[in-house]
């Protein structure tokens, strides 16, 4: 029997599958591998905490006897003794975790820490009406946050909750990047980067139904454009004061790895100015990606003046030749993001309120926000919050 060849796009859908199986493998072994040493740590933490009146003497002596006993791990230095003591003494104290017991037999790596009931292994929302996830301040109204899956702790690497631990200060702040670490998978570099740009005071001050999908799984979502920020920060571009849109496009072309960094790592770029034959006459894309996660093409229009009505009807024109010319047959419909340097938030509503295609409109800032005016606005939208709900 003659056998035949793949069409092009079956053989693709092959190697997606095989690599997507080989990633998927990558990421159980590590996962295990991170579990044993975060369990160790915290136990290592538990007893420092437990023994903490002896005095920081000792916790230098144990750091050599540890290195002379394991000289091949690099784990045991004062400085990451005394992290895995404040990691204990964090988590064991936040109460984020329920009761905060670990257990270090190997087989009991997957036990939760009466956390919150749900398919194990799985991120679970904050309980709330309805099952949906409630705004992570919870003390806005006089609330406590309910306890969390201790696997919260074993999915994200040791490198990130370091940074964590020194960067934040609520135990809310500690608990969205660490979801966020989840969902994103960020890397060290990229943590950091989100905690210097303040992304959790931004959130925060975000409009409240935006802050929900932001912890949600993509798939779980119906409106896609949520999956996009309001607002975008995009400080390594180093622009001068007065820019073309040109010019914005080549710095993002040069400074693609942090673009996506911003954007989110399932973003994959496909095209600057892509040409769309309409008619017989080229329309140009600014941007177009790929979206792995959510499975379609994002159109990203760049302007560096305030939102116009007129942008929309463009950006409509290109997703639909986009989904008739582009579009796969097993990919969902292509979404549109208009970035502009300011936006009146009722002009882009009403127009909007009557379109087709999924449209988000979002702005951009070309220098780091001020963390100081942040956080101030922040206790100022919690102070006026709890006004508000009547909480004294």
């Amino acid at each position: 029997m003659e056998k035949t060849s793949p069409s092009k796009n079956s053989y693709n859908k092959i190697l997606s599958n095989i690599i997507n199986h080989i990633e998927q493998s990558k990421l159980r072994a590590f996962s295990e591998v991170n579990k044993a040493l975060l369990n160790a740590y915290w136990d290592i933490g538990k007893e420092l905490s437990e023994n903490a009146s002896y005095g920081k003497s000792v916790v230098e002596k144990l750091s050599r006897d540890l290195r002379l006993k394991y000289p091949e791990a690099k784990g045991y230095s004062v400085a990451n003794l005394w992290n895995m003591k404040r990691f204990y003494e964090t988590y064991q104290k936040a109460r984020l975790f329920g009761s905060p017991e670990l257990q270090s037999n190997s087989d009991t790596y997957n036990q939760k820490l009466q956390a919150v009931p749900g398919e194990s292994g799985k991120l679970q929302p904050l309980a709330g009406e309805s099952g949906k996830l409630q705004p992570l301040v919870a003390e806005f109204k006089g609330e406590k946050l309910q306890p969390l899956p201790a696997e919260l702790l074993f999915k994200v690497s040791w490198t990130n909750h370091v940074l964590i631990l020194d960067k934040t200060n609520s135990d809310e702040e500690k608990e969205f990047y660490l979801k966020m670490c989840i969902k994103e998978r960020w890397s060290s570099r990229e943590l950091e980067r989100q905690l210097d740009s303040s992304l959790f005071e931004r959130y925060m001050l975000a409009d409240k139904p935006k802050k929900v999908t932001a912890l949600i799984p993509k798939h779980e979502t119906k409106d896609l454009v949520n999956h996009f920020k309001d607002e975008y920060v995009l400080e390594f571009l180093d622009l001068r004061k007065e820019y073309s849109e040109k010019e914005l496009e080549k710095a993002i072309l040069d400074n693609l790895r942090d673009f996506f960094l911003e954007f989110g790592r399932s973003f994959t770029f496909v095209g600057s100015q892509y040409i769309l034959n309409i008619g017989g006459k080229e329309n140009k894309v600014d941007l177009l990606f790929y979206h792995r996660e959510l499975r379609c093409l994002v159109a990203v229009e760049l302007k560096i003046s305030e939102f116009k009505a007129s942008y929309v009807g463009q950006m409509q024109k290109y997703l639909a030749a986009l989904d008739e010319k582009v579009r796969l047959l097993d990919e969902k419909e292509s979404i549109g993001l208009i970035l502009c340097k300011s936006q009146n938030h009722e002009e882009v509503r009403f127009a909007l309120a009557k379109t087709l295609s999924p449209v988000k409109v979002a702005t951009y800032r070309t220098k780091l926000p001020d963390k100081k005016l942040i956080i101030k606005r922040l206790e100022q939208f919690k102070i006026k919050d709890m006004k508000k709900k009547g909480v004294k």
